[in-house]
């Protein structure tokens, strides 16, 4: 028999699996997102990726600023979920929440648990150079992520993925894992196995103040910063144009066996050598423009080899 489910998640990462719960069969009283906010350079009001989806099948959608009022709670609660399914919804269930569903609530993570618990694990992984990752369906507790799992996947990770590489084939294979819970759920056969208690590491959310290139770091060390916060936040440094310092975000580079000082463009390619070795952008965006290749988006600046960048 069909599950009841109420579906809490905001961006695109979430939206493969409330479709794929939808496919399934199960019946999704409810959508939780986050609230519409002013984004982009227009800062035009924009709905969530979640509730765009939730408005193409005409479900109820909710959006709630946190729960700490009561009548949230109650009205969740009218529901009566089976189970709440979470993916990136973005708000700390409290007690009250988790105790509804009758099964529980469960969580899609994108990590290879309990290594990169917390907000940012794409990017924590990719930057720090991860050979493999992945996502878990677990069951939340009052604890960050640190519930009990009961399904995994895993993915390998390339020197040349970037967070939004490792996001796009994530996003598909958690919303197959967490179908494939449901069945099991369904056919009470789904358990659960509890964290380890070692190699806890936390994924920090990514601040503005890491997201500038230190040259001074080795290229490797580099390319994994400037692929993990790609495409956002991203990576930059600072050229100089005709009108003076202009930022210039790096979303993808590749490694360059070249030496010089750190900052200083070795070739007529952008090649900017690091501390040890070099890296060559690929793919960056101008100040006020799209994402392009370098030799578009540089195209009429005066940049040669021996001059520095910042």
């Amino acid at each position: 028999m069909p599950l009841s489910v109420v579906f809490m998640g905001t961006p695109d990462f979430a939206v493969p699996t409330l479709e794929a719960v939808l496919a399934a069969g199960h019946r999704v009283t409810a959508v939780y997102t986050q609230p519409a906010r002013p984004a982009g350079r227009g800062m035009s009001v924009v709905a969530t990726p979640v509730e765009l989806a939730a408005r193409r099948h005409g479900l109820d959608i909710r959006t709630p600023v946190d729960f700490r009022d009561g009548a949230d709670v109650a009205a969740l609660a009218a529901t009566a979920p089976d189970v709440i399914l979470v993916v990136a919804y973005g708000l700390l269930l409290p007690p009250a929440v988790l105790a509804i569903p009758r099964h529980g609530c469960l969580n899609l993570h994108a990590s290879l648990l309990p290594r990169w618990r917390g907000a940012a694990p794409l990017h924590r992984a990719v930057m720090a150079g991860d050979e493999e990752t992945g996502v878990m369906v677990m069951r939340m507790e009052r604890g960050l992520d640190t519930g009990p799992v009961a399904m995994s996947a895993r993915s390998l990770l390339s020197c040349d993925d970037t967070t939004g590489d490792l996001h796009d084939r994530l996003k598909i294979v958690g919303a197959g894992l967490m179908v494939d819970a449901l069945r099991r759920l369904e056919a009470g056969t789904l358990s659960f196995t509890p964290q380890a208690d070692a190699g806890i590491v936390y994924a920090r959310k990514i601040d503005k103040g890491e997201t500038r290139i230190d040259w001074a770091k080795p290229a490797s060390v580099v390319r994994r910063h400037i692929h993990g916060l790609s495409p956002f936040p991203g990576a930059w440094c600072e050229i100089m144009t005709p009108q003076g310092g202009e930022r210039l975000k790096i979303l993808r580079c590749e490694y360059v066996d070249a030496s010089g000082p750190p900052a200083t463009i070795l070739d007529d390619r952008l090649a900017i050598a690091c501390a040890e070795g070099a890296v060559r952008p690929l793919l960056v965006q101008r100040a006020g423009r799209k994402v392009m290749d370098r030799d578009t988006a540089l195209r009429g600046l005066d940049l040669a080899p021996g001059m520095t960048v910042r």
